[in-house]
């Protein structure tokens, strides 16, 4: 196999069998794993009978081991970089480092495997391919109201807390109440869960019942083209000032806050 100095390698988000026969072999392969709780780490480790040595590597801590890293790959060792579940840099540590490795001509590659957004996503019916990862959302409840009005046409996609998401999902039903949400929890695992419904009646679910484990939600998209911009008379007004079709959408999706996409598309029927 090609060999490279640093090796970016996603790790179940719960279910161990998760785990690609790549990143079996790459975690027995590399000198050092970088990780953010070693106790984690040690954990799936074991389980898979690997006996690589084990450096932490946090938000805490991310800047000064850079420094370590890179004279350990200098010494012609190869590393490994892990969170503690799913793939790195994804609301986990990784970016300072990878960034500096670039920067000193180091190689770097990234395993596929578990993603908690891919796996969650791949069960929620959307009504297209665009989405908007905000990683955890803001604690401030007009900072996420902000979000929730600036990105009405594109699905919002985010991690929180069994501890948040009732109060999150409050604020999505005063602010959009007729948006269909998504709650994920647990994926992967035994008591994997996905809830479809409006927010209200989400609320209502898990009021009575069980709210434990990672969870990932959504809001979905809200059907527009709204009427009242009149965006058929906008297109067909543009198109007889010479506008072609990516144009026409590209200038109403910032004028009205509108997807492209749908723009693009009345933009081509006749």
């Amino acid at each position: 196999m090609k060999e490279y100095d640093f090796y970016i390698v996603p790790t179940p988000i719960g279910n161990l069998k998760d785990i690609t026969l790549r990143a079996i072999e790459i975690l027995k392969f590399v000198d050092i794993i970088a990780c953010e709780d070693m106790r984690v780490t040690q954990k799936l480790l074991n389980h898979f009978d690997i006996k690589t040595k084990c450096i932490s590597y946090h938000k805490f801590n991310e800047k000064e081991r850079v420094e370590l890293f890179l004279e350990i790959l200098k010494k012609g060792k190869k590393i490994a970089l892990v969170s503690d579940a799913g793939t790195p840099l994804f609301c986990d540590p990784g970016a300072v480092i990878v960034k500096e490795l670039k920067k000193h001509n180091f190689s770097v590659t990234a395993l596929a495997g578990a993603n908690a957004v891919a796996t969650f996503l791949s069960q929620v019916p959307r009504e297209g391919e665009d989405f908007l990862f905000t990683g955890f959302l803001p604690k401030n409840k007009t900072h996420i109201e902000a979000i929730l009005n600036k990105y009405k046409t594109t699905d919002i996609i985010f991690y929180d807390s069994p501890n948040r998401i009732l109060n999150t999902l409050e604020i999505i039903k005063n602010n959009r109440p007729n948006s269909t949400c998504a709650v994920g929890r647990e994926l992967t695992k035994v008591f994997e869960e996905v809830v479809i419904d409006k927010p209200e009646k989400i609320i209502e679910y898990f009021k009575q019942n069980t709210l434990k484990g990672e969870i990932v939600s959504a809001v979905l998209r809200e059907n527009v083209v709204n009427t009242e911009t009149n965006i058929d008379e906008k297109i067909s007004l543009l198109k007889s000032k010479g506008y072609k079709a990516k144009d026409i959408s590209i200038i109403l999706s910032e004028l009205y806050k509108l997807n492209k996409n749908d723009i693009y598309k009345k933009c081509l029927n006749p």
